[in-house]
């Protein structure tokens, strides 16, 4: 039997009447035994002349979990090499949850120290006794230090999730701000503690109340239910791809990236009108009609074996990582500008890592934008580089200077070019004061519609026509509704 290198022995989740055999048999052979933590239930329990070690000690010398588990992989290395060896004992299975277990692995991965490893049961099938739920066909399994660390949840809401490793309150309050980005506050859970032993506690609570739990504690594990159908976007993935399908809508069949060019562009322009309206149940319906769109490009560059979403995700991901190296690569930025600076040099060097053709700054700018955004972003990155006035006097400045050259303009050649010289200006000045002209514009259309409509209902009501009213006449009326529609 093996007693030089490493034996790693999983203890299982709870007693020792959870250890397997040939763990057992092991056990009753070994003189000692180092263990990641010695207040696991099953070592109250193992062979009375095995004598135990632990690595408890750690957790108080170091700051942060990684730090300790570094320390545990390190000194296990070094016990190996001796010649009796090293029998290191972990809670449950020693491939679930159990991060020093693979680090030891990979580290003698190619050497010549030889590693065991007696499997045990995870926390994984007390749980689904105490549950009376299979873990098939998906469920998520989790780390609450994991899932708590992030600021969005890392699976879909419609899967039901078992998350382990819950051992305090504070780790507790983590993990539900994340979980509350898609569930909601009293969306109903389990919390279960102790599996397995005589202090078994298996508490139903909302999800908001879960880090007021008193039963917290190092076997502490919380179950969520999944929730209803349609709440993920694998989800809407799923419904599209059953439209494209062979016995799916002939309509969505039919299309193509070209026939859907409008409808990409109507929902965009019907999501902006729901921004303007200020209204979040409009503007969450919208944002889902273009969320259409992008999933059935998606779907449609799959089937001609394009792309597919992941590669799509993939992109977007690590373009704005790369993108942002003051957030996710320590990078030290001092101001706005200094972003925008660096986000047109990083593209620069982009296109020069893919060898594209060497391309001035405005290329990028959509050459099917309005009109008045176009000529925003144009102005905005011209800005980026240095090309912009100190003050905005000169900008108002050069709004009269146009005017006065389209006033003094002869043609209709002169007068459209000055036209559009007097736009440009206008916009630069929006920006300046940052106002989107496009935004600005949307919403003095929509108050001179609000306006006329008013003068059209006075007509109406008076059985008359709009063209039996005199210009005097309209303009008061328009006076009036300005009162009504600032």
């Amino acid at each position: 039997m093996q007693k030089n290198g490493i034996v790693i022995v999983g203890l299982g989740p709870a007693g020792a009447n959870y250890l397997t055999r040939e763990a057992w048999d092991y056990l009753s052979t070994c003189e000692e035994i180092y263990l990641r933590s010695a207040f696991h239930p099953a070592c109250s329990e193992l062979p009375e002349s095995l004598k135990q070690h632990s690595f408890d000690y750690l957790y108080d010398e170091y700051k942060t979990l990684d730090e300790v588990l570094k320390a545990i992989v390190n000194e296990l290395l070094e016990l190996a090499k001796r010649p009796q060896g090293v029998t290191y004992g972990v809670p449950g299975s020693p491939f679930i949850g159990e991060e020093t277990v693979s680090e030891v692995i990979k580290a003698l991965a190619g050497s010549d120290v030889p590693v065991r490893v007696i499997d045990g049961l995870s926390y994984l099938e007390p749980v689904c006794s105490a549950l009376g739920i299979d873990v098939l066909p998906q469920t998520a399994m989790m780390d609450a230090l994991y899932v708590g660390a992030q600021w969005v949840s890392p699976f879909p809401p419609s899967m039901p999730a078992i998350i382990s490793q819950l051992e305090n309150q504070f780790e507790a309050s983590e993990l539900k701000l994340t979980l509350m980005h898609n569930y909601p506050d009293e969306f109903e859970v389990k919390l279960l503690h102790n599996l397995g032993t005589a202090d078994e506690i298996i508490e139903t609570l909302p999800l908001y109340a879960i880090d007021q739990s008193v039963h917290l504690g190092m076997m502490s594990t919380l179950y969520l239910p999944a929730r209803e159908d349609e709440r993920a976007f694998e989800n809407l993935q799923e419904v599209i791809a059953k439209l494209r399908a062979p016995d799916g809508c002939p309509w969505d069949r039919e299309q193509t990236h070209l026939s859907l060019r409008q409808h990409l562009l109507e929902e965009a322009y019907e999501a902006l009108e729901a921004l303007d309206e200020e209204d979040p149940e409009h503007l969450c319906e919208e944002l889902g009609d273009l969320m259409l769109q992008i999933v059935l490009h998606a779907q449609i560059a799959t089937e001609e074996g394009d792309f597919n979403m992941t590669d799509v995700l993939s992109g977007i991901n690590n373009k704005l990582k790369r993108r942002h190296p003051h957030v996710f690569a320590g990078l030290d930025v001092d101001s706005v500008n200094t972003v925008l600076h660096n986000w047109e040099k990083i593209k620069a060097s982009e296109r020069e890592d893919h060898q594209e053709k060497p391309q001035g700054l405005l290329d990028s700018v959509p050459k099917t934008a309005p009109a008045l955004s176009q000529s925003e972003q144009i102005q905005r990155k011209a800005a980026r580089v240095g090309f912009d006035w100190q003050t905005i006097e000169p900008v108002i400045d050069k709004i009269h200077e146009e005017l006065a050259e389209l006033k003094a303009a002869e043609t209709p050649e002169e007068r459209e070019k000055e036209g559009g010289d007097v736009l440009f200006a206008m916009v630069n000045l929006l920006r300046w004061v940052e106002v989107d002209p496009e935004t600005a514009l949307r919403e003095t259309n929509k108050r001179f519609q609000k306006r006329f409509s008013y003068i059209e209902d006075y007509a109406r009501k008076q059985g008359k026509a709009l063209t039996d009213l005199s210009f005097e006449q309209m303009d008061a009326l328009w006076d009036e509704a300005k009162l009504h529609y600032h």
